[in-house]
């Protein structure tokens, strides 16, 4: 029996929701859309979900918020996936103007840091219990328990690229074809958008569709750039803002940390947008709000246009420095997703290309479960001082309700963040 397929207005209060929820980076978002989707709500098939998975992770871009517009996509074409992608962002963009406003005016805020400090410990349980309901359903065989280890070794012990992993993945999983057969979707539970289904014609891939879709994105991308351009000068700091992070948004495989340095050194060492120490606070303040961590670069935006104003006052150039970051970072992500989703959809029933994804979602488990232990690590064992035993607490009393209690995943973050507050106050 399949679900009932939510509504446009379900699915776009779920969305919504979703942009205030997405904390703790790809891994953590992740699991909050599997855990929503797939366990929760039953809108996405999990061999589905997955499938969208592992495209993303082949993107480059922040592959959460790419995996958001697939599946909205998935449910309501074009404009769900717009909805999906933009309400990803959107709340994170909002509320990063306002922390880099503060921050720029006031400096660092301490119940901000407070808040954010029990929300990571809460993060990190949501990652764990998604690391072991995914692992479950993907690890069936021991050659896939083997390609997660492998996976996760090469990352955290070997520190192989992120891209190289899943490459490998990938080509192992096409050469290994008779020791990684296609696994069926009809014992999957039920849902509204399984294995089962085809491609509606409306989106079947095709050269004019592709070319429309291309010549358009490519203009919205670039249009705002080239007014600042033509308003200020080439050399302004609006354009240079535009100019500096398309390049960096065609070059971010394998997420947001693997380009990230290459962010900081250019922004801080040879635009002189903002000070080493600015930076770290803006990953900071990236890390600890919702959406995707690669966000600080509105706050490096909004920075580069406070302390480079040009001709505007601080506040108006910073608004439109964050606003142009945002936007060429994030409109790239909706055109390879509305480009190579139906083509992607299509090869679904390609054996050789389906063992290779089946290698790549097994690599997938090992790729999140080094991010939980590097961003646990973070958390539990910051740089400064012992163990964080109250962060290390709020963790696995976290992960008890999430594994135990059945608590839902919103009830989990908004108890981890009161208990940061609290923590806080006392001095903890």
């Amino acid at each position: 029996m399949t679900v009932g397929r939510p509504t446009f207005r379900e699915a776009l209060k779920f969305w919504l929701k979703l942009g205030f929820i997405s904390f703790g980076g790809p891994t953590g978002q992740i699991a909050i859309m599997h855990a929503e989707l797939v366990e929760r709500r039953k809108w996405i098939g999990e061999q589905r979900f997955l499938h969208a998975l592992n495209f993303c992770m082949l993107l480059p871009g922040p592959e959460a918020q790419q995996l958001a517009t697939y599946c909205g996509w998935l449910l309501h074409r074009t404009w769900g996936g717009i909805v999906a992608g933009t309400l990803f962002v959107l709340p994170a963009a909002v509320l990063l103007w306002g922390l880099a406003w503060v921050y720029a005016v006031h400096g660092s805020v301490p119940w901000i840091a407070a808040i954010f400090y029990g929300l990571k410990p809460a993060v990190v349980a949501v990652v764990a219990v998604a690391v072991l309901r995914i692992g479950r359903r993907v690890l069936v065989r021991p050659l896939l328990w083997g390609i997660a280890a492998a996976a996760f070794a090469a990352l955290f012990v070997l520190k192989i690229p992120f891209p190289a992993v899943i490459a490998g993945a990938a080509f192992f999983g096409w050469i290994a074809a008779r020791w990684l057969p296609a696994q069926s979707a009809s014992v999957a539970p039920a849902a509204t958008i399984d294995d089962r289904q085809g491609l509606a014609d409306a989106v079947w891939p095709s050269w004019g569709r592709a070319w429309r879709i291309a010549v358009f994105g490519i203009f919205l991308w670039w249009l705002p750039v080239v007014l600042a351009g033509w308003w200020q000068g080439w050399d302004g700091t609006l354009a240079q803002i535009g100019f500096f992070f398309s390049k960096a948004a065609m070059v971010t495989f394998g997420g947001a940390y693997a380009v990230l340095p290459y962010v900081a050194q250019q922004a801080v060492e040879h635009y002189a947008w903002l000070s080493p120490v600015q930076m770290v606070d803006g990953l900071g303040l990236a890390e600890a709000k919702p959406g995707p961590l690669i966000m600080v670069v509105q706050f490096v935006g909004f920075l580069g246009g406070w302390n480079q104003p040009g001709a505007l006052p601080p506040f108006w150039t910073a608004t439109l420095g964050a606003m142009l970051a945002t936007w060429v970072t994030f409109v790239p992500c909706f055109l390879w997703i509305f480009l190579g989703a139906p083509h992607i959809e299509q090869l679904r029933g390609h054996a050789g290309l389906h063992r290779a994804l089946t290698a790549v979602t097994a690599a997938v488990v090992g790729v999140v479960l080094n991010l939980a232990v590097w961003f646990g690590w973070q958390v539990f064992f910051p740089a400064a001082g012992g163990p964080a035993w109250p962060a290390l607490a709020l963790a696995v009393l976290g992960f008890v309700a999430l594994q135990w209690l059945r608590a839902g995943t919103v009830t989990v973050i908004g108890a981890g963040a009161l208990a940061g507050l609290l923590l806080g106050w006392l001095g903890a």
